[in-house]
Parts: structure tokens; sequence; C-alpha cells
């Protein structure tokens, strides 16, 4: 890369944050870091955007660690329209996916087990595939949801899978933003066909691959006291975030938005969540489900 490019790359890469990042005086503090090492020679010798991106990413969240924001390669060119090649790679990939909905099974003890994956897609492309997945479990005594290996997604399907969980429209997050105002997120009043319902045994698994979106429902359920999440701590990306094209293979994305639960008046950025049954994610499904025949069972009333 010629160093007037890269030099390019890095002013865009400060203003960008500068303006838009939800934390302003880190923004601004952001980019004064990505100058001084510019001027300290830190990219001097960059040979490719590859090497860029990461040095540069390396750098944005040197500070406080959020994996949203970064300066990302792509190996592909980027679209001419990103927001348009993202919305078409979604229908695609959920279409290929079903929906999303990677397993149901019924398991002993009449205990539900759904898998989403790889991510959870808008409802305008996978509501009827999870409301479908949803019929099949709500009769279960006890429900398990899958999301070692779903690494973000649509807060309006958290929104409609909450519904099937909470009796009760309830309220997830409010979302806040520098310029513009706050935007309540609540569970739904109204689901397509029976809920699970808010009393029973729910479980949700964890993967240190679980991220952004998945973390999300389970930080809402977690935090309002209706889940027990089985696993390992999830990786800890809450913010939302714009992505903004500097170089045929270089985009900067900008987290623009912090979402704050009505519980604890903070999120899962840079801490994850943290599951109340610790386990190896190769072992959750085993130990959810032990725990949920436990539950069941403690639940029953004896013959006196």
């Amino acid at each position: 890369m010629l160093p007037a490019e890269v030099t390019e790359i890095i002013g865009r890469t400060g203003e960008l944050v500068t303006e838009q990042y939800i934390f302003a005086d880190l923004g601004a503090d952001l980019a004064a870091l990505l100058t001084a090492r510019a001027a300290a020679g830190r990219y001097s010798t960059v040979d490719s955007p590859e090497t860029l991106g990461r040095l540069v990413t390396e750098d944005l969240q040197s500070v406080n660690g959020d994996r949203h924001l970064r300066l990302k390669y792509s190996a592909e060119p980027i679209p001419a329209d990103p927001e348009a090649a993202s919305l078409a790679w979604l229908e695609r990939e959920a279409k290929r996916s079903l929906g999303g909905v990677g397993r149901v099974e019924w398991q002993p003890g009449n205990v539900g087990y759904l898998e989403l994956r790889p991510i959870l897609f808008p409802p305008s492309m996978s509501g009827p595939a999870v409301t479908a997945a949803m019929q099949l479990v709500a009769g279960t005594d006890a429900l398990i949801i899958d999301l070692r290996r779903n690494v973000g997604g649509d807060p309006s399907m958290v929104a409609l899978i909450c519904g099937y969980l909470l009796d009760e429209p309830t309220l997830l997050f409010t979302m806040q933003h520098r310029d513009e105002a706050d935007r309540q997120s609540w569970s739904l009043p109204y689901v397509p066909g029976d809920r699970f319902g808010g009393t029973k045994p729910l479980y949700l698994l964890t993967s240190s691959a679980t991220f952004s979106g998945a973390e999300e429902l389970c930080y809402d359920l977690q935090q309002h006291g209706r889940a027990t999440i089985v696993g390992e701590r999830t990786g800890g990306g809450a913010h939302p975030r714009v992505a903004h094209t500097v170089h045929p293979h270089l985009e900067v994305t900008v987290p623009v938005g912090r979402p704050v639960h009505p519980a604890t008046g903070t999120n899962w950025e840079g801490t994850g969540i943290v599951p109340d049954i610790p386990v190896p994610a190769a072992d959750a499904l085993a130990a959810a489900h032990e725990h949920a025949l436990h539950t069941l069972h403690a639940e029953t009333p004896t013959a006196a």
C-alpha cells in the first residue's frame, strides 16, 4: 500500500469514530490515538489492506475492547452498495439454514431442545420457521435453547422469541444513541400459536463464540430471572454498529448505539454473559438436561 493511501484511511477512520461512536469522548480519544501511532511509524511498513486492518483494529480495541469497533478486512472487494449486499446475504443464509432453526428435538422427560444458528435472522426472513419450531416445543415441560453456535442477529427476532417465553409484554432494553431519541424494545404482546410460557424451566446454552444478538437473548432472559444460562462465558459484543467503506477491501465498523437493560442499567459489552451453570460448551447440553430433569422431578408431587 502507498503511504498516502494508508494516511488517508487512518484519517477517515478517525473522523468516523469521532463523529459516530456511541461514546463521544472516547471516539475523539481513539482518533487521537490513531494519529499518534501513525506519527510514531506503526503503519509505515504496512504492505497490504489485511495487515492495516489488523493493526488498526488492535488499536481501536485497545482502550475498551469494543469488539464491534474495527477496520474490517474483506478478501473480496466490498460491494458498491454494502447494505443491499448484506441484505441479500442474509436472505440467502436464512434460506440455506432453514431460517436459523438448526435442530428441534424431544428429549427424555418431555424436555424440548431447540438449536438456533448461525444467527437470529430478522422475522421477515425466518419468522415462520421460528414460529413453527416454537409450536413444536410449546407443550414440553422444560426447554433448552442452544445458542452455542449462534454469533448474532436481529433484536426484532429476540423480541419475537421472548414473546413465546414470557407471559406478559416485558421491557427488554432501551437503545441509547448519541443524536437520536432513545428507543425501547419489548417482548411481543401477541405471538402466533401457543406460547411455551413464562414459568416452565428454561435453559440457554452458550459458548465463547456466542455473540451479539444471541447474547442479547441470554442477557434479557437471565436478568429478568426467566432463564438459566449453561455453558461458557460469551464473547461480549453489545453495541450495534454501522459500516463505512474506506478502501475496496476495508470498512470501518462503528458502534452507534448502547442497549441498557432495565434490571441492571447496563449491558454485556466487554464482559459477556456469565453462565449460571459454568461448564465447557461441549458438556452444556448434558448439564442442562440433567438439571431440567432434576428440577421437574422436584416439582412433581409424590403420592401420599
